[in-house]
């Protein structure tokens, strides 16, 4: 394995973590049993490379081939669920602590997932296909987060709430041009990371949202 290699590995696997953060907390909060919290995090934390990898034909999808993901995840579903149910949290997930936590795991596993799916187009050959790259980058980092609002019967965020994919989008472009540009691959990963994970946590506690139109209630 070498720098790189290892790079990656650890970047997935902190997303791996923050995304489980972030879903299993959302489980909870829909108060769904460990095993409900388990598969949300669980889903959150490796629906989207399933779904790159899917999107890639690179089959079986690696949360199959190197079960250390799904593994991660489900412990770290199962930590998150046990503090909960040990430590009464209802005053935390009635608060706005509890969104602003969500989100800022949220971020995080955003960020990092985008720089891996952009680099796993890579290596699957796809490294001349701009366009390509970006949408499996974009995929990879909110492709969990829509499975998991679904399975709790939720608009998916990147539909409704905040700006959600759009520094995805914005953050793939530009790792993608600074690394074909031949820019240092850590100094790539951190700008992007860091620039994504900022501009998500802004619109989340500026509420910056996107345009969309207010149907009014018609009064019977």
């Amino acid at each position: 394995m070498d720098f790189a290699d290892i790079l990656f590995f650890s970047a997935e696997i902190i997303g791996t973590i923050a995304f489980s953060v972030a879903g299993s907390l959302v489980a909870i909060r829909r108060e769904l049993d460990i095993f409900g919290t388990v598969v949300v995090g669980g889903v959150t934390a490796v629906g989207g490379g399933c779904l790159r990898d899917i999107l890639l034909g690179n089959l079986p999808p690696a949360m199959f081939r190197t079960p250390v993901y799904a593994i991660v995840a489900a412990v770290v579903s199962v930590i998150v669920f046990t503090a909960e149910y040990l430590f009464p949290a209802e005053k935390v997930l009635a608060s706005k602590k509890y969104e602003f936590v969500v989100n800022i795991f949220d971020a995080l596993g955003l960020a990092i997932f985008v720089v891996v799916g952009i680099n796993s187009a890579k290596s699957c050959g796809y490294g001349d296909n701009g366009f390509l790259a970006i949408c499996v980058g974009v995929l990879t980092g909110v492709g969990g987060g829509v499975v998991r609002d679904l399975l709790v019967k939720t608009v998916p965020m990147i539909l409704r709430k905040q700006v959600y994919a759009l520094p995805a989008i914005v953050g793939g472009i530009l790792y993608y041009y600074m690394t074909k540009a031949g820019v240092n691959e850590i100094i790539c990963v951190v700008i992007t990371i860091i620039l994504i994970m900022t501009v998500r946590i802004l619109a989340a506690v500026l509420k910056w949202n996107l345009p969309k139109i207010r149907q009014q209630k018609t009064q019977q």
